[in-house]
Order: structure tokens, then C-alpha cells, then sequence
């Protein structure tokens, strides 16, 4: 990769064994959720290249959405809020959601997220999550469904990385060299 615009990364995991697992998830997702519907809710921006190869691979009807958590500074002395903004919002009460992150880190947005869901009397919350970076965890969440357990401090490529830096185009997951 030296001399390409990928230059300083290293591929941590290939396109082939990320589409491999994808399949596998929505076969194992579709076999949990057989007769049911179920909301897929992509939490942006991380998500979104799993969360359209994943909704393919699943085999039972969904209804696609997202949700971007961010965080505001409400004032000095207080800790920052979490405003969840949702693409399109409908009632959930009763219906199953599946969360769809890229990455799980510290396990507090994903957290958050699942109880406030679950305040909203869905009938069941799961968390799916390509990348799973339990060493990192600050709460005690596992997700449901996991494509890869890491450790590499940053990744991108499939999707992940950060808005001042390039690589979310990737079709494959790297770290920094």
C-alpha cells in the first residue's frame, strides 16, 4: 500500500471475509427473527456499508431506518447531552428493533440507545455490530451479534473512520500502521 492513498494502513480484515460473515449474520439473524418483522435502525455514520449489506442477507421483511446520536455541550458544568435524531420516527411499541452499529467501543451510546428503545415498549432490542472492541468497554454490553472482535486503536474502511480523514471508501477493514 506504500505510495497509495492507503498508504499508512495495514488490511486487518479482507472484502471477502467481511461479505462471508455478513452472509452468516443475516442467516442467523433471519433464522432468530422467522415470522416476524423487524426495524433496522443503522446508527449513523458508522454503519451505514454493514447495515446495506447486512438488511440483503437478512431473509425475513424489515423496515429500514437510522439514528444519529450526537453529542451537545448543554453548559460548562454539565456533562453533554445525547440528542438521538431518527431519519423517520413511527411508533416501535411492540414491534422487535435490531440495532445495526460498525463499531462497538465503549458501549455507552449502544446502551443508551437499547434502554431508550426499550423505554419506547418495543417488543425487543438487539444489537448487531460488525466490529466489537471489547477492551475498550466502559459498560457491560455485548451485542447480540458480532462480525469481529478488534483492537486496533483506529480503523476505517467498510464504512468506518472519522470525517477529516479518508479511507470509509475501503473495501476492506484497516488499521494504522
Amino acid at each position: 500500500m506504500n505510495g497509495s492513498p492507503n498508504a499508512g494502513l495495514r488490511q486487518v480484515i479482507s472484502a471477502d471475509q467481511i461479505q462471508k460473515r455478513v452472509r452468516e449474520l443475516g442467516r442467523q439473524i433471519s433464522d432468530d427473527y422467522r415470522g416476524q418483522t423487524v426495524i433496522t435502525l443503522g446508527i449513523l455514520e458508522n454503519s451505514f456499508l454493514f447495515m446495506a449489506d447486512l438488511v440483503r442477507a437478512i431473509e425475513v421483511p424489515i423496515i429500514c431506518s437510522f439514528i444519529k446520536p450526537s453529542y451537545k455541550q448543554s453548559t460548562q458544568n454539565e456533562s453533554p447531552l445525547l440528542e438521538i435524531l431518527f431519519s423517520h420516527e413511527f411508533p416501535i411499541a411492540g414491534k422487535h428493533v435490531l440495532l445495526i452499529e460498525g463499531l462497538v467501543h465503549s458501549g455507552v451510546t449502544s446502551e443508551f440507545l437499547m434502554s431508550y428503545l426499550r423505554g419506547r415498549d418495543a417488543a425487543s432490542v438487539k444489537l448487531v455490530t460488525l466490529l466489537d472492541r471489547q477492551s475498550a468497554r466502559r459498560v457491560p454490553l455485548q451485542p447480540d451479534y458480532f462480525g469481529f472482535l478488534v483492537d486496533d486503536s483506529y480503523l476505517c474502511g467498510y464504512g468506518l473512520g472519522s470525517a477529516e480523514q479518508t479511507g470509509r471508501n475501503l473495501p476492506f477493514i484497516a488499521a494504522t500502521v
